[in-house]
């Protein structure tokens, strides 16, 4: 019979982490996530990145709609060229009400490490809390993640 516990997953179960192995220096794989020309070729239809602690880390799925379908007023919290970028991340639209409210928000850290002749890309998405509905909205972003890495890695390869 399950316990009390059983109902939510363990907090280090939540934490969404992917990692690929790119073909490129540590510089060019860092510049895939704070160049906004390479950030449109796999990621986003549009972005403002400050590549700066406290710049703008902006990407806008929809442009015409910038409040919605993007990561607005999201700002870099820690940065160390072609090693490491930790920024603050939006939801979508169909999780906005709780998730881009919360205190908060959640937290994608991506760290870029030589490994033989290319950069291992290692990403970690934190933050998530416990309710069904986090639930709901980690397991789309974890989706989301996957499909944009294999978009990253087939870039990263021509």
């Amino acid at each position: 019979m399950p316990g009390p516990r059983d109902a939510v997953a363990p907090a280090a179960d939540r934490i969404l982490t992917i990692s690929v192995l790119l073909p490129v220096s540590p510089a060019e794989a860092f510049a895939y996530f704070t160049n906004n020309e390479r950030l449109v070729s796999w990621l986003t239809a549009a972005a403002d990145v400050d590549p700066r602690v406290g710049g703008k880390y902006e990407l806008f799925w929809e442009p015409a709609d910038r409040e919605n379908n993007s990561t607005i007023g999201c700002r870099i919290t820690a940065l160390a060229a072609d090693q490491l970028l930790a920024v603050q991340w939006r939801s979508p639209q169909q999780f906005k009400a709780f998730a881009n409210t919360a205190d908060p928000l959640t937290h994608v850290v991506v760290s870029f490490v030589p490994e033989g002749p290319g950069t291992r890309v290692h990403l970690v998405h934190s933050g998530w809390r416990s309710s069904p509905e986090w639930e709901e909205a980690r397991v789309w972003q974890e989706r989301a993640w996957s499909v944009a890495f294999k978009a990253l890695e087939r870039v990263a390869t021509r």
